[in-house]
């Protein structure tokens, strides 16, 4: 169909109060908005002032009690530990409410804050929702987080409980989280006032008599019991979550998300960006630790009446490359949403995609990436192996959904791989340079937002107004600064190149990392790579490539590495100045698939570093050490 993506886009410009207003008509209130945007609450304003609300009302009970009573609200598949499990709305109707009544019964009330640091199972989005129906302020941290960084969250949020596991499963192993949470909790000066500990058959713990108690046992005790337990009425402008998010000076910071802005905005998207209806399956392959987890795998599809999966798997090893497809055959996957490493990791695998033809796809209408950049090469070869639409879309922590895509339930615009296409009602996206002046057509510079950005996107940081001003707010007066670079051509596309981190400056020319990994990664038989500057006396910077090669390859490294060398500087050119080609098993990452190309810059110049708290494997860093000292460098 033809797209009316312009459309509604100039509807919003033109009217962005009615535009918000006419889409919170989607949402089930308490108390409608006195105002749809207050711009004298908070640093640059706020949504739907003066409305109350309670988000676990509007994905839980309005479909329970409404006609979806049966319908699955969550299929829980984990290959790693062989258990599935289908929860309908009106079985997690019961299960929130007694989880909600044995929190407040442990003293959790109104605003409390309440940690949950919990594996890949049902029980972290049932207790993701018992937080809202109560109006506490939850705060997920990524199951198995080291000790220290788990500390520095209690001690900013200061919880009143922690909901926990007594394990996590990694393939090949199994990871005990209770010594790491006692240990966090034995360094912060804050201390909760209860635990609940979900006990996984894998590897039991010991609970500490007078702090903490088991969940099974207390919740299964209250569902039993026929417990109900009423959704709080809350502020629109109320906190519901906190997630926190590395933050420069080693203090992570807490990004805030709002309860009413954050249902508009999100049940917005699910039809207008994903093209997806109430009743259909959504798949977000991701962890509930991350900001996709909170938006796509608990609040959206749920606010939507959808089906939603929870994962715990890879993409690979569990236990093969061809686990994805099994999940989305089997549970009849519409769009499934995932980041590009996942895909790079099954290309590796499975080059020619030979696996995908030994399932059924016929349901399965669009795949959806964002998270690291999604390079063409990749782009391609999923749309020639899966022969859907292949859509790169891009957000931040801070936005909580959409910044740019190709809205497939508007119409879909032209894809131009590369460009996660165009800015969604709410973003006026512009793009600047260090002075704050509007850069040419196609001209690299600074991504940023006019203000206000829309609904769902931060208000502020956790009890730090003036962080929050100084990190977005300050460089660009009048836009929030996205911290990404790159530039928008003469269709209006947005092309994101690289962390504004990322811009490597060789010898006076600023040159984007990104651009470099679209071309290296072209190359047939590259499946993954990461581009990052090196301090050089003469230049300043030099660029030096990462390479992994397809599983399958014959010719050797030194081989391909000539040809990548060889390839940028043609389509690049001299300028580039890339003459380091680095063959490397792994890249190091985050658990979310961001590859930490800033720490590997601080090891490539010999300065000092600390490991990543987010990082999958560490292992990986000391890897990345030896190939660099091979070549020279690293100090």
């Amino acid at each position: 169909m033809a797209s009316n993506y312009h459309t509604v886009y100039e509807q919003w410009k033109s009217d962005p109060d009615g535009f918000w207003g006419e889409a919170a008509t989607a949402i089930d209130w308490a108390k409608p908005a006195d105002k749809i945007f207050d711009d004298t609450m908070g640093p640059y304003g706020q949504w739907f002032s003066g409305a109350l609300c309670n988000t676990c009302y509007n994905c839980v009970d309005r479909h329970a009690e409404g006609g979806r009573t049966d319908q699955a609200a969550i299929i829980y598949d984990s290959p790693i530990t062989g258990s599935k499990r289908t929860i309908t709305y009106g079985e997690l109707h019961a299960e929130v409410q007694a989880l909600a009544h044995v929190m407040t019964e442990k003293g959790v009330k109104q605003g409390d804050r309440v940690i949950i640091y919990m594996p890949m199972v049902p029980e972290a989005a049932m207790a993701m929702l018992a937080c809202a129906r109560i109006g506490a302020i939850h705060s997920v941290v990524f199951g198995g987080f080291a000790a220290r960084e788990l500390a520095t969250r209690i001690e900013d949020s200061a919880p009143a409980m922690i909901i926990s596991a007594s394990c996590g499963i990694e393939p090949g192993r199994v990871i005990a989280y209770k010594p790491l949470l006692d240990e966090a909790i034995e360094i912060s000066s804050h201390k909760p006032s209860a635990t609940l500990i979900l006990q996984r058959e894998q590897l039991g713990c010991d609970l500490i008599e007078g702090r903490d108690f088991d969940y099974a046992e207390l919740v299964g005790s209250a569902r039993d019991s026929g417990v109900t337990f009423k959704c709080a009425d809350v502020k629109a402008t109320d906190p519901l979550y906190i997630l926190y998010t590395s933050g420069t000076t080693g203090q992570p910071k807490g990004v805030v998300r709002d309860n009413g802005g954050h249902m508009v905005a999100l049940k917005w998207s699910m039809n207008a960006m994903y093209g997806v209806d109430p009743g259909e399956v959504f798949w977000a392959a991701s962890d509930v630790g991350w900001v996709v987890g909170h938006s796509y795998i608990v609040y959206a599809p749920l606010l939507h009446g959808c089906t939603t999966i929870i994962f715990e798997g890879k993409p690979v090893g569990t236990p093969d490359a061809g686990t994805f497809w099994r999940v989305i055959a089997e549970h009849g996957v519409s769009v499934l949403f995932t980041a590009p490493t996942a895909f790079r990791a099954i290309k590796k695998e499975d080059p020619d995609g030979s696996l995908i033809g030994q399932y059924d796809l016929s349901g399965f209408r669009t795949l959806f990436l964002a998270g690291e950049r999604a390079d063409p090469d990749t782009i391609q070869w999923a749309e020639d192996k899966l022969s859907v639409p292949v859509i790169d879309h891009w957000w931040q922590t801070e936005t909580g959904w959409t910044i740019a895509g190709n809205p497939v339930g508007l119409g879909l615009l032209p894809v131009k791989h590369g460009s996660p296409a165009v800015p969604m009602p709410g973003y006026d996206i512009q793009v600047l340079d260090d002075e704050g002046h509007p850069v040419e057509t196609g001209a690299l510079g600074n991504i940023v937002v006019k203000l206000p950005l829309p609904p769902s996107c931060l208000p502020t940081l956790w009890n730090a107004d003036e962080r929050f001003r100084t990190t977005y707010l300050e460089e660009f007066p009048g836009y929030y600064k996205t911290a990404d670079a790159g530039y928008v051509d003469e269709d209006g596309y947005l092309f994101i190149m690289a962390r504004t981190d990322d811009i490597i400056n060789v010898a006076g020319h600023r040159l984007s990392t990104g651009g470099m990994e679209e071309v290296i990664a072209g190359h047939k038989d590259v499946a993954e790579c990461a581009v990052i500057g090196i301090a050089d006396k003469l230049k300043g910077q030099i660029p030096a490539g990462f390479l992994i090669i397809n599983s399958g390859v014959s010719r050797s490294e030194e081989e391909i590495e000539k040809e990548v060398i060889s390839l940028v500087r043609k389509k690049i050119g001299p300028v580039a100045a890339f003459k380091t080609a680095i063959t490397v098993p792994r890249l190091p990452k985050t658990r979310s698939g961001k590859i930490l190309r800033a720490t590997m810059q601080k090891i490539a110049d010999g300065e000092d570093w600390k490991m990543p708290a987010t990082i999958d494997d560490p292992a990986i860093l000391t890897e990345i050490g030896e190939a660099l000292h091979k070549r020279g460098f690293g100090g």
